[in-house]
């Protein structure tokens, strides 16, 4: 074998001169909270902003917003695609408003409907991770499928996370999702990487790791927070190691093009 390769399930390898790491969002990085408030709240908003009058705000979300985004999705996943804020709402959820009126609240729009999913956070242990990952030698990256701009530049900054990573690349702003591959030549690109350097680390093992291996990068692991959740394994979505806790990948990055093989957690379809 060459220096820095193992051979890994399949027959491909994994490198062990890892020198980036690129992370997804939703589920890896930051969870939500459920906060009934919270949700009602934005759900009365968008409401408000759509130009509708009920007397059940939450009853009307769920039965027009909240329907018409899964046949939006539905679209998406079959594509590979994330339409523009403008798009999503006068196209997909809310077409039988008047059009001006959602033209001009669809970034508003978007922000809120992402906040009637919950209160999202850094998983525990997260910050810190990522900054001794930094202080370690590694480059860091986000690349992560969401709808709006405007919710991840205010949280990093808000959380002041901002310099940790040299790339944030988000479908809504490149229009294309996971497992996509430009997503993801798109953030090598701008930090410079080779794919054999680089580690992409998902939950989502038919979006987040069958991306990273179709751009043939160097290592993948996946989180299982919840162990009670079996992971369901194949030859293509097959990651070469897992986490049960984000800070566990400190014990497999110990320095820039350095992955500790003694530290791996192998993927099995058990817990």
């Amino acid at each position: 074998l060459l220096p820095g390769r193992i051979l890994r399930f399949g027959g491909t390898f994994m490198n062990t001169d890892i020198r980036y790491i690129f992370f997804d969002l939703g589920g890896t990085f930051r969870v939500i909270r459920e906060d009934p408030a919270y949700l009602a709240a934005a759900k009365t908003k968008i409401m408000e902003l759509c130009g509708v009058q009920e007397e059940d705000p939450c009853a009307w979300f769920d039965r027009v917003i909240d329907k018409r985004y899964d046949q939006y999705r539905a679209w998406a996943l079959k594509f590979m695609c994330e339409a523009p804020e403008e798009v999503l709402w006068t196209r997909w959820l809310a077409y039988d408003r008047p059009r001006d009126l959602i033209l001009k609240n669809a970034e508003e729009l978007t922000y809120q409907y992402r906040q009637t999913k919950g209160i999202r956070t850094v998983v525990d242990g997260g910050a810190e991770t990522v900054k001794e990952l930094c202080a370690r030698g590694y480059t860091l990256g986000i690349i992560s499928d969401l709808v709006g701009r405007r919710e991840v530049d205010e949280w990093l900054d808000a959380d002041g996370l901002r310099p940790y990573f040299k790339t944030v690349q988000q479908s809504s702003i490149t229009y294309v999702r996971k497992p996509g591959p430009a997503i993801y030549y798109y953030a090598m690109e701008e930090v410079g990487a080779q794919a054999e350097n680089c580690c992409f680390v998902g939950d989502n093992l038919n979006r987040d790791i069958i991306g990273a291996k179709a751009c043939a990068f160097g290592m993948t692991v996946t989180v299982q927070y919840d162990r009670s959740k079996p992971l369901k394994l194949t030859e293509e979505n097959m990651p070469d190691a897992k986490v049960y806790i984000f800070p566990q990948l400190l014990d497999l990055f110990p320095a820039r093009g350095q992955v500790d093989t003694g530290k791996l957690i192998l993927p099995t379809d058990g817990q």
